[in-house]
């Protein structure tokens, strides 16, 4: 059984491509078994074909984690069949998610830290106006939310 797994935030510079790369990467380790198809999109189009922001990449690299190659896209009324689960960082994106979303959806739209066991949060911050710390903390909540997923997903396989 495949799954497809979509990850957005605003821009799709920062939240969304970090948890792409986390979640490709603890997949490949943690649950090979597992036909994982991970993409990452933003709600907004700022900043279309563009890397991940240069902090982003930079935290992820520090903790093995490549997203360099990455660019920005917007969610297209297709992803809403394309995939099977949508993940918003937050609940302003998964409201515009709710909004746009086609007649014809069949993806299951959630946010991220549903699938954090114990979060203390339900929302992943957006790190882009923040130092050093955010990005840390976003890798952090993103991490722990790409394990629970993944356990989810190993369970139903």
């Amino acid at each position: 059984m495949s799954h497809r797994v979509l990850m957005v935030c605003m821009g799709n510079i920062c939240r969304s491509p970090t948890a792409e790369g986390v979640l490709r990467q603890l997949a490949a380790e943690l649950a090979p078994e597992l036909r994982l198809e991970v993409d990452s999109a933003g709600t907004h189009a700022y900043h279309l074909g563009e890397p991940p922001d240069a902090r982003a990449i930079e935290h992820a690299r520090r903790r093995g984690i490549e997203i360099g190659h990455l660019r920005a896209r917007q969610v297209e009324a297709r992803d809403h069949t394309r995939f099977d689960l949508i993940l918003a960082m937050d609940e302003d994106n998964l409201a515009r998610l709710a909004q746009r979303r086609p007649p014809d959806a069949t993806a299951t739209l959630q946010l991220l830290l549903d699938h954090a066991p114990g979060a203390a949060r339900r929302q992943v911050p957006d790190p882009y106006y923040g130092g050093a710390e955010g990005f840390e903390t976003v890798l952090d909540l993103v991490d722990a939310a790409a394990r629970g997923l993944l356990a989810t997903l190993r369970a139903r396989c």
